[in-house]
C-alpha cells in the first residue's frame, strides 16, 4: 500500500511523563462565544490542518508584507488611494488563499489513505499483533501527510499516553471528519474489546463509498461550480476594464456622492454574495 518507512525508535514506556504533554497553542481560546474568538480558532485551524511548518505569527507576517508589497508602490508612485487599499487587500488575502487551497489537497490526500491504512491495520491484525502494534507498523509504512499524522500519534503513545487518547485529536489536527471513525474505533476496542479486523475492513469500505460518492457529486456539479467561480471574478475583471481605459476612474466615482454609495453598495453584495457561495462549495466539498 505504500513505501517503506523508517521504524520508530522504540523507548520505554513512562506513564509518569504524559502530563509533559500540552495541546498545541495559537490564536484562538477555543471558545466560540465572540466573532473574535471564531476568527481566531478558524485561523488556527487553517494552519494546523494545512500541514505547513510554520506558526501563525509567519503566516500573518507574510499577510501584512504582501499587503504592504502590492499596495505600497501604488500610493507611493500613483497616488491612487483607493486602488492601493484594494490590491493591498488582495495581498493580504493571497497567503490565506494559498494556505487554504494546500490544506484542501492534503485533506484529500489523507482521505485516499485512509482506506489503506485501514486495511493494513486489519492484515498486521490478522498476524496476531495487537492493536498497538499493528498501528505502530502501519505508521511507519505509510506515507505523508497521514503518515506523519500516525507517527505523532506513535510518539505521544510512546510517552505514556494510550493509543485511543493519542488519536483523539486527529480529526481537528487534520480537518478530515472521516478520520472520526478510525478514531472511534480505535477507543472502542481499547475500551471494550471486540472483532477489530471486521470493524477495520468495514472502515475502508465506508470511506471508499464515501469517496465514490463525493466523486460523482464533484462530476455533477462541475458547472455550477465553475459559473458561481466566474460571478465572483467578474466584477474584478469589469472594475480592471474601466481603470486600463481610465487609470483615474475611480478617484472620479468616488468624487460624488452617488458613486461612493454605488460603489460601497457593490463591495457589500460582492462580499456577501462570495459567503455565501463559498459556503455553497464547502458544503459540496465536505470530507
Amino acid at each position: 500500500m505504500s513505501v517503506p518507512g523508517k521504524i520508530p525508535i522504540q523507548v520505554e514506556r513512562r506513564p509518569e511523563f504524559a502530563e509533559i504533554l500540552r495541546e498545541d497553542s495559537g490564536f484562538g481560546a477555543g471558545e466560540q462565544s465572540s466573532t473574535e474568538s471564531a476568527v481566531n480558532n478558524w485561523f488556527d485551524r487553517l494552519v494546523t490542518q494545512s500541514g505547513l511548518k510554520i506558526s501563525g505569527e509567519l503566516l500573518l507576517s507574510m499577510c501584512l508584507f504582501l499587503g504592504v508589497s502590492f499596495g505600497g508602490p501604488v500610493l507611493i508612485l500613483f497616488e491612487l488611494p483607493l486602488v492601493a487599499v484594494l490590491l493591498g487587500v488582495m495581498g493580504m488575502i493571497t497567503p490565506l488563499a494559498v494556505t487554504s487551497f494546500l490544506r484542501m489537497r492534503r485533506q484529500s490526500q489523507i482521505l485516499e489513505q485512509l482506506p489503506l491504512v485501514a486495511e493494513e491495520m486489519a492484515r498486521f491484525a490478522r498476524t496476531g499483533r495487537n492493536l498497538e502494534g499493528a498501528f505502530m507498523a502501519v505508521a511507519a509504512d505509510t506515507p505523508s501527510p497521514l503518515g506523519e499524522e500516525l507517527l505523532v500519534c506513535v510518539r505521544r503513545s510512546e510517552m505514556g499516553l494510550d493509543l485511543g487518547a493519542s488519536v483523539r485529536d486527529l480529526p481537528e489536527r487534520t480537518g478530515v471528519n472521516s478520520l472520526a471513525m478510525l478514531t472511534s474505533a480505535i477507543a472502542v476496542n481499547q475500551e471494550t474489546g471486540g472483532d477489530l479486523i471486521q470493524v477495520l475492513d468495514r472502515l475502508a469500505t465506508a470511506v471508499r463509498d464515501r469517496l465514490h460518492f463525493v466523486a460523482r457529486q464533484r462530476s455533477a456539479t462541475i458547472s455550477s461550480r465553475l459559473v458561481a467561480g466566474m460571478m465572483l471574478l467578474v466584477p474584478f475583471f469589469i472594475v480592471g476594464f474601466f481603470m486600463a481605459q481610465d487609470p483615474d476612474y475611480l478617484n472620479v466615482l468616488m468624487s460624488s456622492t452617488s458613486g461612493r454609495y454605488s460603489f460601497q453598495l457593490g463591495v457589500i453584495l460582492q462580499i456577501l454574495g462570495a459567503a455565501v457561495v463559498l459556503r455553497i462549495l464547502r458544503r459540496t466539498s465536505r470530507f
